[in-house]
């Protein structure tokens, strides 16, 4: 498509013009957050209870600013770090929901969508723009969405995939050439350090990955550089993928869904990892119900799924969404890729946490979850727990047997409190 497509760009004002009061929108989320739109968004004063459904969103996030909550309600499918305190206070709310479920809820008109609102690539000669780094469930969206208003930025990476978006389906967009919102990473501490080893050695050559972001995927990845044959087919990725293509650890040779290629559905990391993606036929994004769905991932050998917890129980439940009653993140993609990694052939579900928090004042393995903890993983589903003093698979022990090996992975400054804790269940006696 010709540079003319430049002379159709409005004003954020105008393109924000379609969205009218008592709607749904979708809005666009992770490094694709079309920040200029919602800042024009919420410079009107004449809206009504309009309601933004997203995942977790980067940058500002002014239509959750304390006043505004006649005007607009966010609706969390995943809670990240702008959204925490105003779920918090009630003045927006969270949905519990496996990642893989998220499209259907705009696919099935369970959440019917007025508009969705997205950052997107330029268009191509064949006049299709790229829904760039988030495919997710912005996919359903754009395809269920009444009107589809657009961000098109000329640093949007344009990505391969089932992930295009009409230019002709746009009703009105901004044209923009800036940053997209990075995730640098943190350095790593002695503790992720460790669990990271511990991690790794888990990982077989030819083993298809899953992993979130964060400190301890990035220790389990910096210490796969010798590994052979690695897959990725994973939700999402950072930066730390790139490093394990350039060593040649990663070349998807031996998978059985996307043979020689990362399969994802959203990347959250830096410009080096945008660039990365950028016309890169080897990456490929897909909608989150296809990429999360068990019955694909368990199709992969030896999938290794590595996600994290806010608490693990005596029993194996793990509170990864919430810290008692605060929400702090969501269920996301953890439920679909423990199970799916269960049903790989020599597939292995980890989860990775602290032994401790707080500075090690509170451990993280309790004799019972924090009241209003939710549980993402059951405890039928866990399989492998790791923490820096050790790694024990839970699957098919007894509640005893479970309670006597996490005791061994907790810190040891909480052992003894754990078992005195647990001491008066009756499936697990004091010892003497």
């Amino acid at each position: 498509m010709p540079e003319s497509w430049k002379s159709r760009a409005v004003s954020a004002a105008e393109v924000v013009s379609a969205i009218r009061s008592n709607t749904n929108i979708f809005v666009h989320g992770a490094c694709a957050t079309p920040a200029p739109l919602l800042e024009a968004l919420c410079l009107r004063q004449d809206l009504e209870d309009v309601r933004l459904y997203h995942l977790h969103t980067s940058g500002p996030a002014p239509f959750a600013a304390r006043g505004r909550e006649k005007e607009f309600r966010s609706v969390s499918l995943f809670t990240g770090g702008p959204l925490r305190a105003a779920v918090g206070e009630n003045r927006a709310d969270f949905v519990p929901i496996f990642l893989s479920d998220i499209p259907g809820l705009f696919l099935s008109g369970s959440v019917p969508l007025d508009a969705a609102v997205v950052q997107v690539s330029p268009p191509d000669r064949h006049g299709m723009c790229s829904l760039g780094t988030s495919c997710d469930a912005a996919k359903a969206a754009t395809e269920m969405a009444r009107v589809v208003i657009a961000e098109i930025n000329e640093q949007m990476p344009r990505t391969h995939g089932n992930n295009v978006l009409p230019f002709d389906r746009i009703h009105a967009f901004i044209a923009t050439d800036r940053a997209l919102f990075e995730h640098h990473p943190e350095p790593e501490t002695a503790v992720e350090a460790r669990i990271g080893e511990l991690v790794a050695g888990l990982v077989e050559d030819g083993s298809t990955l899953q992993m979130g972001i964060g400190g301890i995927p990035d220790a389990v990845l910096s210490r796969l550089h010798h590994k052979k044959d690695l897959g990725i087919h994973t939700e999402m990725f950072s930066d730390r993928i790139v490093d394990l293509v350039e060593s040649g650890a990663v070349t998807n040779r031996l998978k059985a869904v996307g043979v020689g290629r990362i399969v994802t559905s959203f990347i959250n990391g830096t410009r080096r990892l945008f660039d990365f993606v950028n016309d890169n036929p080897l990456v490929a994004f897909y909608p989150c119900d296809w990429t999360n769905d068990t019955a694909v991932i368990r199709k992969n050998p030896k999938v290794v799924a590595i996600n994290s917890a806010i608490q693990v129980d005596l029993s194996g439940q793990v509170c990864a969404d919430s810290i008692g009653h605060r929400v702090f993140s969501g269920i996301g993609g953890q439920m679909d890729f423990i199970r799916g990694a269960a049903l790989s052939k020599g597939g292995k579900p980890v989860i990775a946490l602290p032994s401790t928090a707080a500075g090690g004042k509170i451990s993280r393995l309790v004799a019972q979850l924090n009241p209003g903890a939710g549980v993402v993983t059951t405890r039928g589903h866990v399989h492998w727990v790791v923490t820096e003093f050790g790694a024990v698979n839970l699957h098919g022990k007894s509640l005893r047997e479970r309670a006597e090996m996490l005791i061994s992975i907790a810190h040891p400054d909480f052992r003894a409190e754990l078992r005195r804790e647990i001491a008066s269940v009756r499936y697990f006696p004091a010892k003497t």
